[in-house]
């Protein structure tokens, strides 16, 4: 199962792929989606968009997992960030993806045990976990950090989930299909 994971952000929004095979992990593609902080928001959130379009429409993920904002952010950046995020979620659900989102704390703990670790520690996790070796901004590794917790809570939330239709029942008929017990 491929999972697309996304650290937004207006003016820069990392991305990264990881294989969930059994219990194997492995980073397929990861980079950053760069919008000059010289356009208007309207033409950022069209960049994003089309830029996150391009990736699942190469990729073909099975599911989407985006870092949720933190509370300690001012108001003019929450909104900004707010609609960074609109123009993300809209784009993959008009994909047809299901959309999860983790907290900044949740993403820190699943992948160094720490919910309050740094970039540079979440970053040298994520090298060693999906033996990455190629160039990663923190944006991308970041994302790929969000991948490797959604791939790491799967089994948890498929035991706890009650039947349901439309894209969950596809998520987890994607589960099956990739041998995730």
């Amino acid at each position: 199962m491929l999972i697309l994971g996304i650290d937004p952000g207006s003016l820069r929004t990392g991305w990264g792929a990881v294989l969930k095979d059994g219990p194997d992990l492995k980073a397929v593609e990861a980079g950053t989606i760069v919008c000059p902080a010289s356009d208007a928001l309207p033409a950022r959130l069209a960049r994003l968009s089309r830029g996150i379009g391009e990736v699942v429409d190469r990729l073909e993920p099975a599911a989407a997992v985006l870092e949720s904002p933190f509370h300690g952010m001012n108001a003019r950046s929450l909104i900004v960030l707010a609609q960074a995020r609109g123009a993300l979620i809209a784009t993959l659900a008009l994909r047809g993806l299901e959309v999860r989102e983790f907290t900044p704390a949740e993403v820190k703990a699943a992948v160094t045990g720490n919910g309050r670790a740094g970039k540079d520690q979440v970053a040298r996790m994520v090298r060693l976990l999906l033996a990455w070796r190629g160039e990663c901004s923190h944006d991308a590794s970041d994302a790929l950090a969000v991948a490797l917790c959604c791939a790491q809570r799967l089994r948890m939330d498929r035991l706890s989930e009650t039947p349901a239709k439309g894209a969950k029942l596809r998520f987890r008929k994607a589960l099956a299909v990739s041998g995730t017990p």
